[in-house]
């Protein structure tokens, strides 16, 4: 291996070229790496990167879990060893699934739930424990056609990292050939979309419990440092509960760009009148002209949410107008969704896109609620505050300025997962997909397509993309019959604390401060061959490039 700087493949990830040849300018006689070349070499420095971080997050929280269980002060020290020792053996499980290959044979498929331009959700069953769990499935080649390559990492991403009760939970992620596979949480009660689809409007206590959790799933979201940009109901689901957590099975579905490149220029066109049946406080005087909003909305609802391009309707006009913006932008669209709660359809819908985002960009001149809807002046205030202007806008400078608004005066923010839900769905059973569209089969998803000689191309957009969920192992052994000690599952959710093995089927006794360290140099035989090809790829331009 040549030292840093050198002319070896540690020193061409760095960046550092050849010395100069002796009497000639530098870098003389050395080329720059062809793009593909340099594809691989970012690919190869993101896998390396990306493998470190892990090993010592998952280091990290691996100390976090033993340090929770050893500082609980209110356990006698017998049953704080007996639940030291039962999480020595799910840490040791845990090794042992990360070092396991996933495939999309590991679940049976069962119904679809939702589809897209790039893939499809569908409901599965885990063949080694019979768990139920939502898979969204998505075409690597679509992905990377269309750009969406960084959109749906960051998806990823954030939901390996944020572990929250508002945020559909992510047990699994990963790869073939041909697709990318996330494993998530069933959500049987459905999404916001279908009940308003159902209902029309929701009334303002339901509209507050619904709105005031999904200010709590963005609270999360952003202080882990994500923005979502597009939230709409589709992304807001329903447990069998009837509360609600947020996730984006909308299938990565952009605005059509065509559109957005032309609103700078519209935006400078800000004289549009006011038309002539709206009043001067804002209010909408033709109830006949909601009646049609209302009809045409519905029949367009279902027919944008599985489109190839997104609705914008709940897209903040900074990012419509690909201005710099920042977290406030989801703001906006949670007032766009509590309008449409109380109103029926989207403060700014029309049945062209191109006339939605021209009435998203001038929003002062086409902000009208209907006069035949009764508003609180709290709902119709919070509203207002959040469809306006990023320096006016509730939450720009942090989430307690929505918090404490009127409109959510006596909410216990700190209780609302364990309120009852003013909706509670019909859910009859594990396998109930009532609340979700039905879909028929598509041979397009359902076969798998050969392989050519672009997936190992593609394939480098995304390594690093397998993620298995702790809890995955407290879901893969049986509780223990006695409920009268303290167990895991009360000190981390979702935790189920293992049968005792006899002694000749347990694993060898490893003291924690040894089995801690399992798994930090294990990856999955997945990660291990897309490291190989990144490095093989690196080798050989060392030996290729001039």
């Amino acid at each position: 291996m040549s030292s840093p700087g050198g002319t070896g493949w540690l020193g061409k990830m760095g960046g550092a070229t050849r010395p100069p040849p002796a009497g000639g300018a530098p870098g003389a006689g050395v080329e720059p790496p062809t793009p593909e070349t340099q594809k691989r070499v970012d690919a190869a420095k993101a896998y390396i990167e990306n493998l470190y971080r892990n090993q010592q997050r998952s280091l990290q929280q691996r100390m976090e879990r033993r340090a929770a269980v050893a500082g609980d002060e209110e356990l006698p020290v017998e049953a704080k060893q007996e639940l030291l020792q039962e999480l020595d053996e799910q840490e040791r499980k845990y090794t042992r699934l990360k070092r396991a290959k996933l495939t999309a044979d590991d679940f049976e498929p069962l119904t679809i739930i939702g589809r897209g331009a790039f893939g499809e959700v569908r409901l599965v069953r885990d063949r080694s424990n019979g768990q139920i769990y939502a898979m969204k499935k998505l075409k690597k080649t679509e992905m990377v056609r269309r750009g969406q390559v960084d959109h749906v990492k960051a998806e990823r991403n954030l939901l390996a990292e944020v572990h929250d009760e508002a945020v559909v939970k992510l047990y699994y992620s990963f790869q073939d050939d041909e697709f990318l596979y996330l494993v998530m949480e069933y959500l049987p009660g459905g999404d916001m979309m279908t009940l308003l689809m159902r209902r029309d409007t929701l009334t303002e206590d339901e509209t507050r419990f619904y709105i005031a959790q999904t200010v709590l799933a963005l609270e999360t979201v952003h202080s882990a440092n994500f923005i979502h940009r597009d939230i709409k109901p589709d992304n807001l689901l329903l447990d069998k509960d009837g509360h609600m957590k947020l996730s984006d099975f909308g299938l990565c579905k952009p605005v059509d760009q065509r559109l957005l490149d032309t609103l700078p220029e519209i935006a400078e066109e800000d004289g549009t009148p006011t038309p002539e049946n709206e009043e001067a406080e804002g209010t909408v005087a033709d109830p006949a002209r909601r009646q049609a909003q209302l009809r045409h909305w519905h029949e367009n609802r279902r027919r944008l949410a599985y489109s190839t391009v997104g609705t914008p309707d709940y897209i903040a006009p900074e990012v419509l107008l690909k201005k710099g913006y920042g977290l406030e932008c989801d703001w906006w669209s949670v007032g766009a969704i509590m309008y449409e709660m109380l109103v029926g359809y989207p403060p700014f819908y029309s049945d062209e896109p191109m006339t939605t985002c021209r009435k998203i960009v001038h929003w002062r001149h086409h902000l009208r609620f209907p006069a035949e809807v009764t508003l609180s002046p709290e709902a119709r205030d919070l509203i207002e505050r959040l469809l306006c202007d990023v320096n006016q806008r509730l939450g720009t400078a942090g989430v307690s300025e929505i918090k404490s608004h009127p409109f959510f005066y006596g909410i216990q923010w700190d209780k609302l997962y364990a309120m009852h839900a003013p909706y509670q769905p019909e859910v009859n059973g594990e396998l109930d997909t009532q609340n979700f569209e039905q879909f028929d089969e598509d041979d397009a998803f359902a076969k798998k397509q050969r392989a050519n000689a672009a997936a190992s191309r593609k394939d480098l957009d995304f390594i690093g993309y397998t993620y298995k969920n702790f809890e995955v192992v407290g879901e893969e052994v049986q509780k223990k019959k006695s409920k009268a000690k303290p167990s895991l599952a009360s000190i981390f959710p979702g935790a189920v604390t293992p049968e005792p093995k006899p002694a000749a089927e347990s694993e060898s006794s490893t003291p924690y401060h040894t089995a801690q360290f399992h798994g930090l140099a294990e990856e999955s035989e997945e990660e291990e061959e897309a490291a190989a090809a990144a490095a093989a790829a690196v080798g050989r331009m060392s030996v290729a490039d001039p």
